[in-house]
């Protein structure tokens, strides 16, 4: 997500001639919009902090017209501002541009993830194709792109400091990338390309929660849910009663295709037909296929991507990250996929030696995989999963695990507050205070999954760090853990652990932030290298010291054995060829439909996945990709990931390096963090980002410690 204001345009429209058809408001109506509308004016709340207590649905709608009118009105201003352009009164006047805007476009984007309704859902729809009209209406401006380019052209002779000139440097790029350069009638195909894609990635995203929400799977007997524990069982029960099935049980499919209880289902048939309808989401037909929504889209980026003047979609989305080009990232691939795909072979003909022992006369297929691979690590390592989620109770992770490595490395501490509104019930909020005492940020908390949620795990910002207007930083963090039953405790997988590690590395870069310009605060950073430090802050959940502290049993507060954590901490390679080979395939997918020309495009999306995964040779049936293309969300419901899932493993790479810089210089220690909030966390774009992980680590980045940190170089593994 991004909070600089021309992102939060990036999603506007032709707002002037909307309210301009309106009829005019009484002087008492008028006021009382002002008056009720909590988006028309700045928050009073400490921080900054959205009082969702006074938020309404209908409230969405009025901002964004008026928030739309007032930043294309500031922007006209700008271009038409009389004096010769400077960077006071054309760049930074257009970061002091759009507060409203950026106020409600943080909250309905967070929120319409988060906590959707079908109201939101029909402002998203009405409001994505005038967003993107607006965007378009200032990045398409002539002569505030003119102003730009005079500031761009003399930069070297205007004194500017470092963020100064970054911020130069990127809005002139940025507006050259919208179609700055562009003929009229070019660029009136562009506005009709971006309206198009906002209203297709909306289609997409509702489709793909929709679907998520009627493909539960349905079971009568209690039997068949063999292997599960009675609050697993009873978690699934209170599902079905939500739904209206009471005394039966319903599994509500997540968003990957993995689904996490096919690790335990004794139930071959209950475990195929879990995966296979996981599997067909979006495209089997029915209200919510998302097909012709896949192939719509990619064409109309492709289109675009030409008409901007490059090859490809994926051309156009690398070019600002790290990788640069496409054969940069096919490069990676290419020494990635092979021994992942070796080692997923070697575990599937594990898998299939117990399947055989065991006299089960069938072969390894996608929903055996999680079940049998458990009875491997059983064997292995003489423990399965299960033992550790009585170690893995929530509060514990959060306070004495996530909380305790950041005061261990960065001097952090947390309180929590009631006092401050909050959109849900069981969200919480946290106060950060830094080393020296003083108020950092706050962080929202929200663990469970629900309907109106969409699927995964992800990292939002209500407010971004500014020094500009004197902002610190609201982050939030989205999880989707099963609810428990009533009175029972939230336990957690091993991988929901590392999630909760993973997206607070998230909030620490936009906590850190410490920069004066929205325009590269936070996680405003290349694509490829945004999820660099919320991956190197998953090491902490592997680490002894951190372990320690927070796998106690959740009823008797008796640590982890000392045993059964020297068996975790050993199984940390194992599995890893499935792992990254379902991460991998995901990736050829995004890179496959993104690497397209327009009258390339298939019209057959199952196609398109097979045909590019025996190409890689990565035709491996028991191991499917993480996402098919029609529940695809990170690369196909918005911009951010499409072409660039592979950052994910792009930025593991810098990862692997950066967790051996940690191990080499003692680990857990405050010194340590320091470093690397100094040299990473607190620029957030205003460096060029191989730049800062070099200044981090020393030296560049290479493939060798991440195929060392997975065993993928290990081949009798």
């Amino acid at each position: 997500m991004s909070n600089s204001p021309l992102a939060a345009a990036g999603l506007l429209a032709a707002a002037a001639l909307t309210l301009a058809a309106k009829p005019a408001l009484g002087a008492d109506s008028a006021t009382n919009m002002m008056t009720d509308n909590p988006f028309f004016t700045e928050s009073t709340l400490p921080f900054h902090y959205p009082p969702f207590d006074r938020i309404k649905d209908s409230d969405y709608a009025p901002a964004f017209e008026r928030g739309m009118a007032e930043q294309l009105s500031e922007t006209d201003a700008i271009a038409s501002n009389p004096d010769k352009p400077t960077f006071e009164n054309t760049i930074e006047a257009m970061e002091r541009s759009g507060r409203m805007l950026t106020r409600v476009s943080n909250v309905f984007d967070n929120l319409k993830g988060a906590n959707t309704d079908d109201e939101i859902d029909k402002v998203d729809e009405d409001m994505s194709p005038k967003r993107s009209a607006t965007a378009d209406a200032i990045f398409l401006n002539a002569p505030l792109f003119a102003r730009i380019k005079a500031v761009f052209d003399q930069r070297a002779s205007l004194g500017l400091d470092p963020e100064q000139l970054r911020l130069v440097e990127l809005y002139y790029r940025d507006f050259v990338r919208a179609g700055a350069n562009l003929s009229e009638s070019d660029k009136t195909r562009l506005k009709a390309l971006n309206s198009q894609i906002a209203s297709l990635q909306v289609a997409f995203a509702q489709n793909v929660l929709k679907e998520k929400n009627v493909s539960s799977v349905v079971v009568h007997d209690r039997a068949e849910l063999a292997g599960l524990s009675d609050s697993e069982i009873a978690g699934l029960g209170k599902a079905a009663a939500e739904e209206g099935k009471p005394g039966e049980y319903v599994i509500r499919i997540k968003n990957t295709t993995g689904q996490p209880l096919l690790s335990s289902l004794e139930n071959r048939a209950l475990r195929q037909r879990i995966m296979e309808v996981s599997l067909a989401r979006g495209s089997h037909g029915g209200p919510f296929d998302n097909q012709a929504t896949v192939v719509a889209l990619v064409k109309k980026r492709a289109e675009r991507a030409l008409l901007l003047g490059y090859p490809t979609h994926a051309a156009y989305q690398v070019e600002i990250g790290t990788a640069r080009t496409v054969a940069a990232v096919d490069n990676l691939l290419s020494q990635l996929v092979p021994p992942s795909i070796a080692k997923a072979r070697r575990e599937g003909s594990d898998i299939q030696a117990v399947i055989d022992q065991e006299k089960g006369g069938f072969q390894l297929a996608p929903w055996d995989w999680d079940f049998y691979a458990e009875k491997v690590r059983k064997a292995r390592y003489s423990f399965d999963d299960s033992q550790l989620r009585p170690y893995f109770e929530l509060n514990n992770v959060l306070q004495n695990g996530v909380f305790f490595a950041a005061n261990r490395l960065y001097g952090l501490t947390f309180k929590e507050r009631h006092d401050l509104p909050v959109y849900r019930p069981e969200v919480r909020v946290f106060q950060v205070f830094d080393a020296d005492g003083s108020p950092l940020a706050i962080l929202i908390e929200d663990f469970y999954a629900r309907p109106s949620k969409r699927g995964g795990a992800w990292m939002n910002e209500y407010v971004s760090q500014s020094g500009l207007f004197g902002y610190q930083a609201v982050v939030a963090n989205h999880h989707n853990i099963p609810m428990p039953a009533a009175g029972e405790p939230t336990l957690l997988t091993f991988d929901e652990v590392v999630t909760l590690f993973h997206e607070f590395g998230h909030g620490l870069h936009g906590m850190f932030s410490h920069v004066r310009y929205p325009y590269v605060a936070g996680t405003q950073v290349a694509r490829d290298f945004v999820e660099y430090p919320s991956q190197v802050n998953e090491m902490w959940a592997q680490y002894p010291e951190v372990v320690k502290n927070y796998a106690k049993h959740y009823k008797t507060g008796e640590p982890m054995p000392v045993e059964l954590l020297d068996k975790m901490l050993a199984t940390r390679k194992f599995n890893q060829g499935f792992a990254t080979t379902e991460y991998l395939k995901a990736t050829l997918i995004d890179q496959a439909w993104h690497t397209l020309k327009p009258d390339q495009v298939p019209s057959d999306v199952s196609a398109l996945e097979e045909s590019t995964f025996k190409k890689w040779g990565a035709d491996f049936a028991p191991v499917p990709p993480r996402y098919r293309s029609t529940y695809f969300s990170h690369v196909f419901s918005d911009n951010d990931y499409s072409a660039g899932y592979f950052s994910y493993i792009w930025a593991d790479v810098l990862v692997a390096d950066s967790i051996e810089w940690f191990l080499k210089n003692g680990g857990l220690t405050r010194a340590n963090g320091t470093h690397f909030r100094e040299t990473v966390l607190s620029h957030g774009g205003s460096v060029e980002a191989m730049t800062l992980f070099q200044e981090f680590t020393g030296g560049g980045p290479e493939v060798g410690p991440l195929l060392r940190h997975r065993g993928l170089d290990e081949p009798g593994n």
